[in-house]
């Protein structure tokens, strides 16, 4: 049985994770006061408002503050020469193995939250599907697209 792998994407994920969680969570929340107003005016029961608070009270609680820190410690990754080890879920791990010879281009993105944080995404793209690793900072991110486009390339030649 293989070991996972051994790096980490950056713990600064988890302050990005729960920034964006933040910002989603608004939206329940304003649902929320718009069952309050329209009990107000419409005189239905305000049990309705009551417990949709209580649904998005526990939701952003969970999405927030308890989601970001599992990801994180189940985010990892590795390289090797002739592949890409990642493993990532909360609930179910998933391992992912993929073959350089199998890799066509290799990106980095970064949108304003992670920005902020100082942050960027590496997109692996194969014929038959994209992978991500996500949250690493900007400095790794390009070293590792530098890295595994060459390996890449150092596979494709050998064939």
């Amino acid at each position: 049985m293989r070991l996972p792998p051994n790096k980490r994407i950056n713990e600064s994920a988890i302050k990005a994770w729960r920034l964006f969680a933040t910002l989603i969570a608004v939206i329940p929340l304003a649902v929320t006061v718009a069952l309050f107003i329209l009990a107000y005016y419409f005189d239905f029961s305000v049990w309705i408002g009551i417990v949709a608070l209580l649904i998005s009270l526990m939701e952003s609680i969970i999405t927030i503050i308890v989601i970001p820190r599992l990801r994180w410690n189940r985010w990892r990754y590795q390289i090797f020469d002739e592949e890409i080890y990642i493993q990532h879920g909360i609930l179910i791990v998933s391992q992912t193995l993929i073959p350089m010879i199998r890799v066509q281009h290799v990106d980095t993105k970064q949108g304003p939250i992670l920005k902020r944080y100082g942050l960027a995404s590496l997109t692996i793209y194969t014929a038959a599907t994209t992978h991500e690793i996500p949250a690493l900072s900007l400095e790794e991110a390009s070293e590792l697209r530098d890295l595994i486009s060459e390996r890449a390339r150092v596979e494709q030649d050998d064939v």
